[in-house]
């Protein structure tokens, strides 16, 4: 699995990497922008140091709740970074709704916080009878763009799981859609509320997630998140290009050009009505199709010939 971080943060999380530098990354206190300390500190936290790995799960169980925030609600966060904050933050109410809620949460991050009633599942986490940290992390493998990688190495830190409510049968939304059909989850998905929208959302079965962006009852934040997905459905972004009111929101506009996966030509009918300053960033970016960044510079041209 690759993590991709940028060039400056890359360099802390190379093998060859002095261990103090490394060690200093881990304790979240390298010159880095705060975006970039926790993946970071997530690829250390599989370093083959010991210690490096230990300061590097205890900086993620630091983090300050603006920076957890930020991460936990942004649809770009890698899947593995977030299983790994719903295990150490999973008993924080609201860093568990936004992992629950986030596009980019995969099915091991859902099924832990469903199987535990944590976030949107259900029993909320400060209801339990004591706020132990959540277990440590799943086994997993952490690539850099710089193309450093430890496969060995896993965190070490353990923690009790949030403890379970005795003599408690409840069934999240997560259990009950392994045991529905096809036709159950689609009716569920066009008449049922948010934490059921943003589940099946991630159905595998497309007739199920196309299905959610047809509920009456879908926000447009909603949009914008989906908009922001790299699913697997693309019929999805497809309807979302299509339908005039939600391609009224700019920022709705805005995800659907930079997303990778939006049909391009509808990526390059709404290029044009983005700002000077957004079309000087897509024309510089990398995370865009070459062909936007060829007309993001083309249109900028013009309009610099027009003034």
């Amino acid at each position: 699995m690759t993590v991709r971080i940028s060039p400056p943060a890359a360099r802390y999380v190379q093998p060859d990497t002095p261990r103090e530098e490394r060690l200093k990354a881990a304790r979240g206190e390298a010159p880095l922008p705060f975006v970039d300390i926790p993946v970071v500190q997530f690829c250390l936290s599989r370093d083959r140091d010991p210690e490096v790995r230990a300061s590097a799960i205890a900086g993620l169980r630091e983090l300050p709740e603006g920076i957890l925030h930020e991460i936990t609600g942004s649809p770009d966060t890698h899947p593995r970074l977030l299983e790994l904050l719903a295990r150490l933050h999973g008993l924080n109410s609201a860093v568990a709704e936004r992992i629950s809620l986030n596009p980019a949460a995969d099915e091991p991050t859902l099924s832990f916080l469903a199987e535990r009633g944590l976030g949107a599942f259900g029993v909320r986490p400060e209801n339990r009878s004591r706020e132990n940290p959540a277990e440590p992390p799943s086994e997993g493998d952490a690539v850099s763009e710089g193309g450093a990688e430890d496969d060995d190495a896993k965190p070490q830190e353990e923690g009790a799981e949030p403890e379970e409510e005795e003599g408690e049968a409840f069934r999240t939304n997560f259990q009950l859609a392994k045991e529905m059909t096809v036709s159950e989850k689609i009716k569920m998905a066009l008449t049922a509320d948010k934490e059921w929208r943003m589940l099946l959302i991630k159905d595998i079965n497309k007739l199920v997630s196309g299905s959610v962006i047809k509920n009456p009852r879908i926000t447009e934040a909603e949009i914008l998140l989906i908009s922001k997905s790299h699913l697997n459905n693309d019929d999805i972004l497809r309807d979302i290009c299509i339908n005039k009111d939600w391609t009224k929101n700019y920022q709705i506009k805005k995800s659907l050009v930079e997303n990778h996966k939006t049909p391009l030509h509808f990526a390059l009918r709404f290029l044009s009505g983005l700002t000077d300053k957004d079309l000087g960033v897509l024309a510089k970016s990398k995370n865009v199709s070459s062909v936007i960044s060829t007309q993001a510079r083309r249109l900028l041209m013009n309009k610099q010939k027009e003034k």
